[in-house]
């Protein structure tokens, strides 16, 4: 039997010591207590914080966020699939708050909420990410918004502009052309150094694939991420999509960059959000949602900002999009949105049946931006634009008891129905700032008096491969935003006859 001496073996306890790595692991750990519809209530998590991040040990590593901190449980929104956690299993916090993956290799990739790819491109090339949660800029970090955010409606930048920064409503029945509304502005950012990030919430899987496809198709894919939270996910993954969304957002904003950011649609957001709080036992309020629905969307759309120079002048341009019922604008959901944002564009069903898209209802329609985010240009021809088709309203309602009407107010109705009909715009072809100026300039100073009115959609077309081959110096003036001078808008007017007598003389032309 061979003896160890002393020295060696004080030399095998010194090489363990020396090879000993202390790994501490601090957790608090509880217990399931009831599990169902996507909620889970533990027992034992005493230092879990709201909104942080928890990991249940059912072997597929599934993560909860907490949402209630009850006196004796913890109320825990389990994202993703529920079916595997049972009573009595463990339950870890982490530590963490619940965040989602930003950089720039998010651009053109489809994610689900939580960040992941769903696309099939393979996985995302960062490894930076942020909270879910976050408080928005304060006043000093903000600046006024005086930019434009060119939609290429030319009802929408005349009328209603939107500001980068700005917060516009998007609100009308469904099947009204919200959707379209938003995808069009998000093609119109083209070359406009503008990222866009689009999340679906609740919609069906096709039509999220469809619009993708729609982006793709037209190049918009480019420089846009699309955050789906489809109807088929569950109810706590629709709940932090916007917020992830927001995130990805902010990311860019700090660098300086502009962001447009869409929210299809807040109502159900607003559904999801009651869902899980009934399911919480929290009390219900008004129409059953929970008293801080309010909170909900106002912590959301303040992060929608335009920073101060001083901390790079980047932007966050917000269009949430609301459905209501029957053209219900008292409803709870739309009165609280309409309170928070700046302003909203309201399309109404009677006019999209009647065949007027978008179907801006521009009586109700509001921004309260203003003239602060439009160009000089367009500016200059937006105030009477928006008084002719205010008088042509009121006088379209007297008209009809009317059987003989005096020739001014025949003249004035002629001129409304021309402005409707160049409001009218297809989608998926959003316009330039010069193309939406000279034909609003057109209409304004009566070049389209005589021209049919079912052939001004011909008249417009035929107008912009003039204009784009014959007057390339106005293009590039106008589209900067410069105003015109009165020597130029003279040459213009002349242009405009030139081309409705002679160009466009081979079309029927009427009265």
């Amino acid at each position: 039997m061979t003896s160890l001496r002393p020295d060696e073996i004080s030399s095998i306890i010194r090489n363990k010591i020396e090879q000993y790595e202390s790994t501490l692991e601090v957790s608090d750990v509880g217990t399931v207590i009831e599990v169902g519809d996507g909620i889970a209530r533990i027992y034992g998590l005493r230092k879990a914080m709201a909104s942080e991040l928890v990991e249940f040990e059912d072997g597929h590593g599934t993560l909860g966020l907490v949402l209630n901190l009850d006196e004796d449980n913890v109320g825990v929104v389990v994202l993703g699939e529920y079916t595997f956690i049972k009573e009595g299993m463990t339950v870890r916090t982490t530590g963490r708050i619940a965040s989602v993956p930003v950089g720039d290799s998010l651009i053109g990739r489809i994610l689900n909420p939580l960040g992941e790819p769903i696309d099939g491109k393979g996985p995302l090339n960062t490894t930076k990410t942020r909270a879910v949660e976050r408080v928005a800029p304060g006043i000093v970090a903000r600046r006024s918004v005086y930019q434009p955010l060119q939609t290429g409606l030319t009802s929408i930048d005349a009328l209603t502009p939107i500001g980068r920064g700005q917060r516009e409503l998007i609100i009308g029945d469904r099947q009204t052309g919200k959707t379209a509304i938003a995808i069009d502005t998000i093609i119109n950012q083209k070359n406009n150094d503008v990222i866009c990030i689009y999340v679906a919430i609740g919609q069906k899987t096709s039509t999220i694939a469809q619009t993708a496809k729609a982006l793709e198709e037209n190049g918009a894919m480019d420089y846009t991420i699309i955050i789906a939270a489809s109807a088929n996910e569950t109810v706590p993954l629709q709940y932090i999509a916007p917020f992830a969304g927001c995130s990805i957002g902010e990311e860019f904003m700090e660098q300086g960059k502009h962001v447009l950011i869409i929210y299809d649609d807040l109502t159900r957001h607003a559904w999801a959000y009651r869902t899980m709080s009934l399911l919480l036992k929290r009390p219900p309020g008004r129409e059953a949602y929970p008293g801080d629905v309010f909170y909900l969307h106002s912590r959301l759309l303040e992060r929608a900002v335009k920073l101060s120079d001083k901390l790079g002048g980047g932007s966050i341009t917000a269009l949430p999009i609301i459905e209501t019922q029957a053209g219900d604008l008292s409803a709870y959901i739309p009165t609280n949105v309409i309170s928070i944002t700046d302003g909203q564009i309201f399309l109404e069903t009677d006019m999209f049946n009647a065949g007027i898209r978008p179907a801006i209802n521009a009586g109700i329609s509001v921004s309260r931006v203003g003239g602060a985010a439009q160009t000089p240009a367009i500016k200059s021809i937006a105030g009477k634009l928006r008084l002719d088709l205010a008088q042509f309203r009121e006088l379209e309602a007297f008209a009809q008891f009317a059987s003989d009407l005096d020739k001014s107010t025949q003249d004035q109705l002629k001129r409304g129905q021309k402005l409707i009909e160049v409001l009218k715009q297809p989608q998926y072809s959003p316009l330039s700032v010069a193309q939406e100026y000279t034909i609003l300039f057109a209409a304004n100073k009566g070049i389209l008096d005589d021209v049919a009115n079912d052939k001004i959609t011909e008249f417009k077309s035929e107008w912009f491969k003039y204009f784009s081959a014959k007057l390339q110096d106005f293009e590039t003036v106008i589209n900067t935003g410069k105003k015109l001078s009165d020597e130029d808008q003279e040459r213009l007017y002349k242009e405009f006859e030139k081309f409705r007598d002679t160009v466009f003389s081979g079309i029927e032309v009427g009265v």
